[in-house]
């Protein structure tokens, strides 16, 4: 490393070290004018003024501590929650660490688990370092970049440099990579964490950073030897309140009305388990807020959710006195500055995750305990001034820490990628958590059904391209068999819309006859699939509409505008992702005979393992692969429909989550005989017995069956129909 830049003396303290600032007002246009050295240019006055509150931040402390280990050491764990400042202050000097070795060894990167945090971030930092977002500071998060040649330190979303890895293997454009919120434990972070551990010994001037909080910090510590530790500070949380409640929804909601009627003043945060809770919870404290009386002040519930920026301004001075009550969830307990203003954390302590059971290939939800660490990342919400009421008996036994994702997701998409990295030259991922072995060889299996490995258990030509396209590997594997079938147009808009958050607004007060009769426009007999791209293609034609803004036009239908807006970049981006890797995008040709057929080839190519067959006629589908029934979805156009319609013997589905109802959502018509033919053979014979799987085998093979029927004790698929098809009534997909 060169000593003619010393980084610590880029924030030098113009005021002096009494911290007067009597001889701010001296800096102007002359000899004594400090440059930054970022972008050439003088420093403004608010950035001294900035820089008085930054140093009053706890990782200032340490400051020192952490340069040194950062010459010295390729990996430094750093322990410390959101609050103390981390996020923003040590990515500075890490940039000026890369600037002082005049970014030989490349630039700073800082992950983040939330794309709005990334977002947040990157504008915060840019304004502390007094220069333009977008130049020296940047981000790049899913479908939206703002960054140039000349950024030096870019906040960008885990899952963005997971796929930056496709190109780059090794990262070679970084000098310093930042894991931050390692704690949060996403199948995205912890996967980093595992190549990184490979490339440090291949790069031996890069060096890593990964912030956590504890206990995690032990586990990093133990699975890295020999890093140093940098602590900052034993954490000031506020007076814990503890009380055991079964009930903790209303518990919770009654606990806020009391807050307020004492009217002591700060502001209060409410942890719920779902966004459904949170939803829930700001439609009745509105609903109560009318009822109090105008001494007690207005009580104003504010809903947080992770797309929303983080940095929320305390109240001006001398306006109307108000209580403000923030709703959230486990997602933004520690993505989000708590406000100085707020007083009161309530938490409920529980929160509902997905999990996924790859013996059935499907999610569900499952309420659990908070763990320790995230109950103590909400007391120190408040601040040592203010208290935390703990719905839940101290002496109950959280766990340590937060369960990791990769535990509990299906890992079909992470295996491609990893898969990807072996041709790279990457060796294998040391995981902290290995994941389970049963989820592993579900998405081997998986993987293998979908042709994207060959016999020797790599990837075959059709993996390699699925890896490139960003979308779960059975949608990619349906946008490539659109490229064989001519529907590339349609299934780029099912993908997009199917991609994107859903387009349905669901009224306050649930789902309506008014949102049935605003969707029925939009349905198509053939299913929810092709619904999607009716809305889709109506979206488009209401932006070329002169006399009505598409915003009005999505309200009065009662669709989400920017998750059609969403939808519509993704759509993009698939398209140059498939003129990139040279795939033919046909013209469209939606409502054609020919069209609708193809696409439903093309959605079983990907899609084969989700169907299910009506087993009675009235709408209890059995599901062939795991044998579990269950409904459409209510808000599916044969769920709105099916009194008149009728609803169809066999569907291709393209999600099931086990809850209380069970339901498929986006869910279309199709026939056994295009299953038949669309379907790996080897995937058919795999199926457990049942009586849908004896009629796909008359179609199959009627002859075959027959001469079977006196041995029904051997088990369906003998290879009897293996050596087919002499008549080639099916035209089997190329690609399986």
């Amino acid at each position: 490393m060169t000593e003619e830049i010393n980084p610590i003396e880029l924030d030098k303290d113009p005021a002096g070290e009494d911290g007067t600032g009597e001889e701010e007002d001296s800096f102007g246009f002359g000899d004594d004018l400090e440059l930054n050295q970022f972008d050439g240019l003088p420093f403004s006055s608010r950035y001294y003024s900035l820089l008085k509150e930054r140093k009053n931040l706890p990782v200032w402390r340490v400051r020192c501590e952490f340069e040194d280990a950062l010459v010295n050491n390729q990996l430094v764990v750093v322990s410390g929650t959101a609050k103390t400042g981390r996020s923003t202050q040590i990515p500075q000097w890490c940039a000026e660490f890369c600037l002082s070795a005049r970014y030989q060894h490349g630039v700073v990167v800082c992950t983040q688990t939330s794309r709005q945090q990334a977002v947040d971030l990157a504008l915060h930092v840019a304004d502390e370092m007094d220069v333009n977002i977008g130049h020296e500071v940047g981000y790049s998060i899913c479908l939206e970049t703002c960054c140039s040649s000349d950024t030096v330190l870019r906040y960008c979303t885990d899952d963005v440099l997971l796929r930056e890895m496709m190109s780059d293997p090794f990262l070679e454009r970084y000098g310093v990579i930042i894991i931050d919120q390692a704690h949060e434990r996403t199948v995205s972070t912890d996967v980093l964490l595992g190549l990184l551990k490979d490339i440090l010994l291949q790069r031996p001037e890069l060096r890593v950073v990964v912030l956590a909080v504890p206990p995690f910090t032990d586990k990093l510590l133990s699975h890295y030897s020999g890093v140093p530790l940098i602590s900052l500070g034993p954490p000031c949380p506020a007076e814990a309140v503890h009380s055991s409640n079964k009930d903790y929804f209303y518990s919770a909601l009654r606990l806020v009305l009391e807050i307020h009627r004492t009217k002591e003043e700060g502001d209060i945060v409410g942890l719920f388990a779902s966004a459904e809770e949170v939803h829930c919870a700001h439609s009745i404290l509105q609903k109560e807020g009318t009822r109090l009386g105008a001494e007690l002040g207005q009580m104003v519930p504010l809903v947080l959710s992770p797309g929303q920026g983080g940095l929320l301004r305390e109240p001006a001075e001398g306006s109307q006195r108000s209580r403000r009550v923030f709703l959230a969830t486990q997602q933004v307990e520690d993505m989000w500055w708590a406000p100085e203003s707020v007083k009161f954390v309530i938490d409920t302590g529980v929160q509902k995750r997905m999990v996924y059971n790859p013996r059935i290939r499907a999610n569900s939800e499952v309420l659990q305990t908070i763990s320790q660490c995230q109950a103590d990342v909400r007391k120190q919400l408040s601040g040592p001034t203010g208290k935390c009421f703990c719905l839940y008996a101290e002496e109950s036994e959280l766990p340590a820490e937060t369960s990791p994702r990769i535990l509990e997701s299906n890992l079909t998409s992470t295996v491609l990628f990893l898969k990807r990295m072996e041709i790279g030259g990457l060796g294998q991922c040391d995981f902290i958590d290995r994941p389970d072995p049963e989820g592993l060889m579900q998405a081997l299996e998986e993987l293998d059904y979908l042709a994207a490995l060959d016999d020797d258990g790599n990837l075959s030509e059709i993996g390699i391209i699925m890896s490139e396209i960003p979308l779960d590997p059975q949608m990619a594997k349906a946008l490539l068999a659109s490229c064989e079938f001519d529907c590339v147009s349609e299934m780029l808009t099912i993908a997009a819309m199917l991609s994107a958050p859903s387009c349905f607004l669901e009224p306050p007060a649930g789902p309506s006859h008014e949102a049935a009769q605003c969707y029925r426009k939009f349905q198509h007999p053939d299913g929810d699939h092709f619904t999607l791209i009716n809305i889709y293609n109506a979206f488009k034609r209401s932006q070329r509409e002169p006399y009505v803004s598409a915003e009005r036009w999505c309200q009065d239908y009662l669709l989400d505008h920017s998750a059609l807006k969403t939808a519509e970049a993704i759509r993009s981006e698939l398209i140059d992702t498939l003129r990139r890797i040279e795939l033919p995008i046909s013209e469209p040709s939606f409502g054609t005979k020919t069209n609708m057929y193809n696409l439903k080839r093309a959605l079983l190519a990907g899609f084969f393992m989700q169907i299910a067959r009506d087993v009675d006629g009235s709408g209890n589908y059995f599901i062939l692969t795991h044998k579990h029934m269950a409904q459409v979805h209510p808000l599916s156009g044969y769920g709105a429909q099916s009194h008149k319609l009728g609803l169809p013997e066999w569907v291709v589905f393209h999600e099931y989550t086990l809850s209380e109802n069970n339901c498929m959502r986006t869910v279309s018509e199709i026939s056994p005989q295009v299953f038949i033919q669309m379907a790996p053979l080897y995937f058919f014979y795999n199926l457990p017995p049942s009586e849908s799987k004896d009629i796909l085998q008359d179609v199959l093979d009627p002859d075959g069956s027959r001469r079977g029927e006196d041995e029904k004790t051997s088990e369906a698929g003998s290879d009897c129909g293996v050596e087919e098809p002499q008549q080639p009534p099916y035209d089997r997909c190329v690609i399986q």
